[in-house]
């Protein structure tokens, strides 16, 4: 539970504007107000808008994890890039973004700092160069590769160059209240972006889990500066909901009983079609003659 309390951030898949399904933290899926059915109002705001072949600034200020003022263009130039917005205080879906690109590239030949760069920005102003420290040490310990270090780069800034590399990437948000009321917490979508050695948008990977082999080729394709074509807006998003009421929860109950239900009919149904076939085969089969066999 986030900061020791009852309240859970929930992750929301939708295709379109259709509601599908939704994730939360494990063991508390419950059923709730069956209004919340729909999409929360909240979400209307936020969006992935796939900007392929848009130039991101390249002079928007950072600080990087050790404190350095740096700048997106500081690491382009020569090679591709990865770019991921987050907030790291987030309590579900940017770790499990994370977790999907590190994962992902492990299974990727190509390595941060000699093949390309992993650019994580937080959008999250309040967040300091020692939150995002903590999360470098994490993932590069996940990673495996500590040789690879000067690849990954999380950087924390103030908003008004968060909020210009937002909008280049298309990259919807709005914050929210945390378990305490505070506005400290953001719903999002959740999305990485490849980028040319020139800064501009090559490919957009939706969701939370990514192809190595779809990475690895948009990764050769960015670093001959091809743009690639929009994906499927399949969206992930992250958002608190109120945990006195289960809002937005009886959608993952409805979900997995369909899902459950759907399970046990395909099974009965191929169980049945092979009962049925192996009694035809039976009825069909002629009769032994008992004399010939016993001679």
């Amino acid at each position: 539970m986030a900061q020791g309390f009852c309240a859970l951030a929930t992750c929301l898949v939708l295709a379109g504007s259709a509601a599908l399904a939704q994730v939360s933290s494990y063991g508390d899926k419950q059923m709730g107000d069956p209004a919340s059915d729909h999409l929360p109002t909240v979400l209307n705001k936020v969006s992935i808008v796939q900007r392929l072949n848009t130039r991101i600034p390249l002079n928007g200020e950072f600080r990087d994890e050790s404190g350095k003022a740096v700048r997106i263009g500081d690491y382009l130039g020569k090679r591709p890039a990865i770019l991921a917005l987050v907030y790291y205080n987030c309590p579900t879906l940017c770790s499990e973004e994370l977790d999907g690109l590190t994962g992902a590239l492990e299974m990727v030949k190509f390595r941060p700092g000699n093949d390309f760069d992993v650019i994580v920005v937080s959008i999250d102003p309040s967040e300091t160069p020692q939150i995002a420290a903590k999360k470098k040490v994490f993932y590069l310990k996940r990673y495996g590769h500590p040789e690879t270090a000067n690849g990954w780069h999380f950087l924390t800034g103030e908003q008004p160059a968060i909020n210009a590399l937002a909008t280049a990437t298309g990259f919807g948000y709005v914050r929210v209240p945390g378990p305490d009321g505070k506005m400290t917490q953001f719903a999002h979508a959740s999305a990485i972006q490849l980028l040319t050695p020139d800064g501009r948008l090559s490919q957009y990977y939706l969701g939370v889990e990514y192809s190595p082999k779809d990475l690895r080729i948009g990764l050769v394709e960015a670093s001959e500066g091809k743009i690639g074509s929009p994906v499927d807006a399949i969206l992930t998003y992250c958002y608190r909901y109120d945990p006195m009421l289960n809002r937005h929860s009886l959608v993952v109950a409805r979900v997995v009983q369909l899902g459950c239900v759907l399970t046990m009919f395909c099974l009965g149904g191929y169980m049945v079609v092979m009962f049925r076939r192996d009694l035809k085969q039976k009825k069909a089969m002629p009769l032994p003659n008992w004399k010939n066999v016993i001679g």
